[in-house]
């Protein structure tokens, strides 16, 4: 190795360590050696596979870019693993080792050691990639989750933490994920030089079996124990890992010591995962615990118009309040039911309308008389004999201009068609079954009292049998 080569590696090592500051220089950087430069290709060398993992991540193409300035010959830089007897390092702290990473040390260390260095291909990124759709800006806020969200803006905007740990717990799809990756997204963007680690409890475990497999538990800890913000999905996979439930109880005394943040995900509150020690439990009520519950029908209108607009497909509202009648799970399959009717209109040649959607989403056929009427017809002649909008009909305004149209096409509806209440209230701006009922005793009670209140009704309901007769 020449000297000038030496030089210019000195050279990038001190642009690398003004960059990212002394900190993560010492810990990632330093370590590596100049093994070779030949045909355009520089090799460095790691001490660890697991450090080589992370180097190549987090610093691999900004070292690549530094070398090109130094020596404009050089085409690409090629990081490899150094592998040494580390009886010493395995022996370091010993004592304080779970039994099952102490018995894993103890066989490493009855393993011949290894003089050699090693041509380690490109491997997965020791967290998990973050999903470019998963933003603060297009997360629909209802009241089912707006305190998960308000605090999840906190702790991605706030330099200092908080509350430590952020638990967000709740059913499947209802959006904890998209929440982690919009504050992990979030953060790097106002702070890139923080770092920040999003993962599944499931890759963490993983991570771990690795590094103990690889016989680089030091380098491990070193990795987890060192960033800003650690996100981890799904805590309940801890349930019944007992040596990565003591590994993880390790990892987050270490970061909550040093005032780092953590946030957490789980389909459980902390009290409720099964098989899960009481000190991590303990822990994970340390903080702010915010529930996500299942989306009201309003926020499920709204999380369809936004999957509609994202798919740049018009769909007409009453399919809309279709949608969010029938489906009161999570987002998912909100956009699952899009996808599938969008997919029906596609290959039958048919506009989206409210029969296509019940098609495509499993109801049986129409009957004959009872199910020729559909709310968009009675919706069609109630706001024109009354001279109202259907955003009037699905508002919370309580004036009798709007109530008694409303509780008219309540009870066309019960009378008309094979809709359930709770469907019926749906429609009417997520109403619940019982302001339906009240709505249609309260419409029958004046049509028995006022003859001409009566009239009008009947006047509707013959005009929708005209139309259907004629049609």
């Amino acid at each position: 190795m020449t000297q000038a080569f030496e030089g210019q590696w000195n050279r990038v090592c001190a642009r690398l360590r003004a960059e990212f500051g002394d900190a993560a220089f010492n810990s990632w950087l330093k370590p590596l050696s100049l093994h070779a430069i030949a045909e355009g290709r520089v090799q460095l060398g790691a001490p660890t596979q697991f450090m080589r993992n992370w180097v190549v991540s987090h610093y691999g193409e900004r070292i690549r870019s530094l070398w090109q300035t130094e020596n404009t010959e050089v085409r690409d830089v090629e990081i490899v693993v150094h592998t040494v007897r580390r009886e010493r390092i395995l022996r370091q702290s010993a004592d304080q080792r779970p039994p099952v990473e102490a018995a894993a040390a103890a066989e490493v260390m009855a393993t011949p050691a290894v003089h050699e260095t090693v041509r380690v291909l490109p491997s997965e990124d020791l967290g998990s990639a973050l999903d470019p759709r998963f933003r603060f800006d297009n997360f629909v806020i209802g009241k089912s989750n707006e305190l998960a969200h308000a605090a999840a803006r906190r702790v991605a905007e706030s330099s200092a933490v908080t509350f430590n740990p952020l638990f967000l717990y709740g059913g499947v799809g209802l959006g904890k994920t998209h929440l982690m990756h919009a504050i992990a997204w979030d953060v790097r963007e106002r702070d890139p030089s923080r770092k920040v680690l999003y993962l599944s409890a499931e890759k963490f475990m993983y991570q771990f079996i690795r590094a103990l497999r690889d016989r680089d538990a030091m380098t491990f800890k070193q990795v987890f124990r060192s960033v800003d913000v650690l996100l981890i999905d799904d805590v309940q996979f801890f349930s019944r890992k007992d040596s990565t439930q003591e590994e993880f109880f390790h990892t987050f005394n270490e970061l909550y010591q040093l005032n780092r943040q953590i946030v957490l995900s789980s389909d459980a509150a902390p009290s409720e995962i099964p098989h899960l020690e009481e000190r991590l439990t303990s822990r994970f009520q340390w903080g702010l615990v915010a529930n996500v519950s299942k989306p009201s029908y309003e926020t499920r209108l709204a999380i369809l118009h936004a999957k509609s607009k994202l798919r740049a497909i018009d769909v007409p509202e009453d399919v809309i309040s279709y949608i969010a009648t029938k489906i009161d799970t999570n987002a998912r399959e909100l956009e699952g039911a899009i996808t599938t009717i969008q997919a029906h209109a596609h290959l039958s040649g048919r506009p989206i309308d409210l029969a296509l959607a019940r098609e495509a989403l499993g109801e049986p056929a129409a009957e004959p008389r009872s199910n020729r009427v559909t709310l968009d017809n009675i919706i069609d002649h109630v706001t024109a004999y009354y001279g109202i909008k259907l955003s009037d009909l699905q508002s919370r305004r309580r004036h009798k201009s709007v109530t008694e149209p409303r509780q008219v096409c309540m009870w066309l509806a019960r009378q008309r068609t094979r809709f359930s209440l709770e469907e019926i209230g749906g429609y009417f701006g997520g109403r619940d079954h019982t302001t339906v009922m009240h709505s249609i005793k309260t419409v029958e009670q004046r049509m028995g009292e006022d003859r001409n209140f009566a009239a009008q009704v009947e006047q509707i309901d013959t005009q929708i049998e005209n139309v259907l007769q004629g049609g």
